[in-house]
């Protein structure tokens, strides 16, 4: 039977994140990736603009 999670690829997108690692801190000796250390951060905005824009397209 299929996985029926609705939340299936955001779980995707969390597993994705840590394979790829995430910042540890006082790491310093390696130059800023903002895919690597910004992540979460990135996801969580463009995930709140496309709802804040669903929003508003389903209100009008």
């Amino acid at each position: 039977m299929p996985n029926r999670n609705p939340l299936r690829w955001l779980v995707q997108w969390a597993d994705w994140f840590e394979m790829r690692g995430v910042y540890v801190p006082g790491e310093d000796n390696r130059g800023v990736d903002p895919w690597r250390d910004f992540g979460w951060l990135i996801v969580a905005w463009v995930v709140a603009l496309g709802t804040f824009i669903l929003f508003f397209a389903l209100a009008t």
